[in-house]
């Protein structure tokens, strides 16, 4: 295969990505192949395993464009790790809009495949834009209320203090107040379960150097947020993986939400909100993916 480095304009800034292309791929726009648009989590960059999903996706004839949000990774925008949803959903339309103009890519077979917090955004995604062939989502956030009850009351606190004094800052023109993405039981973090450090560590390579922190006034929007609302609105066949162990992103809404879509293919992965990135757990996982994309978005 072959991955380039590639930039996008999003918003005031660009989203930086890798484009991975099948070895055997034409640039000839008349034997063209579809092409899937890839994002992470909360916090979460390429560098953390999207490149072996994607890997597996372009072995199998498919095109991937795989990005990182305006303000985390390697892409650009100030102040650095803000995690605004609206300016999220923005990267994915112009990730979208970009993938439809790469070279021997289909822009009628277009997948959008998301995971964790990006699993939601592939929901209300795919629910605003008919035009998109297939989605997957993956352990995805569809509740925000679930999501921030999970969170032990007293750490809930302490973030909805640093929330309002990011905020605060952010009027008086300030630096951010920030919060670490993860961190261990009983620490202040958006996600703190017992098997949270374990699961990110997994998926950060030795030698890259994650910033484990996000802009607080976060915890404002999340709880306000409810993508899994938009799941019964989306047209295209989607395939949700939920993970039946989830302590981040709890499962019990998700499968409320399933039952009112009639386009939605659910699996039930007796995992947690981790381990589906790797080892068997992953084998099984993408194994899945790939059957439903090989018979609703074949590469072929």
């Amino acid at each position: 295969m072959i991955r380039s480095d590639i930039t996008f304009p999003s918003g005031e800034a660009f989203c930086a990505a890798w484009l991975y292309r099948p070895g055997d791929a034409s640039d000839d726009s008349s034997q063209t192949r579809p092409i899937i648009v890839m994002a992470h989590g909360l916090g979460g960059v390429r560098e953390m395993g999207l490149d072996a999903f994607a890997e597996r996706f372009v072995d199998a004839g498919y095109i991937c464009l795989v990005f990182d949000y305006r303000y985390f990774g390697a892409s650009g925008g100030a102040p650095r790790q803000l995690l605004s949803i609206r300016r999220q959903r923005e990267d994915w339309k112009a990730a979208i809009a970009y993938a439809r103009t790469v070279d021997g890519a289909d822009p009628d077979r277009l997948i959008i495949w998301g995971t964790s917090f990006g699993g939601g955004h592939v929901m209300a995604t795919a629910a605003d834009d008919p035009s998109i062939a297939a989605a997957v989502a993956q352990c995805p956030f569809t509740s925000g209320l679930a999501s921030s009850l999970a969170i032990p009351t007293l750490t809930a606190a302490k973030i909805g203090v640093r929330a309002v004094r990011d905020v605060v800052a952010f009027l008086r023109g300030k630096d951010p107040v920030m919060v670490p993405a993860f961190a261990g039981p009983g620490e202040t973090a958006l996600m703190s379960a017992p098997d949270v450090v374990a699961g990110c560590e997994a998926l950060i390579p030795e030698d890259y150097d994650l910033d484990n922190a996000i802009t607080a006034r976060f915890a404002l929007d999340i709880i306000r947020s409810f993508p899994g609302r938009r799941l019964k609105d989306v047209t295209c066949p989607i395939h949700v993986a939920v993970c039946t162990k989830d302590s981040v992103a709890p499962p019990g809404p998700t499968t409320r939400y399933l039952d009112k879509a009639s386009t939605v293919e659910p699996v039930f992965l007796d995992e947690n909100h981790f381990s589906i990135y790797v080892g068997e757990a992953f084998e099984n996982n993408i194994a899945q993916q790939l059957d439903f994309l090989s018979r609703h978005v074949p590469a072929d």
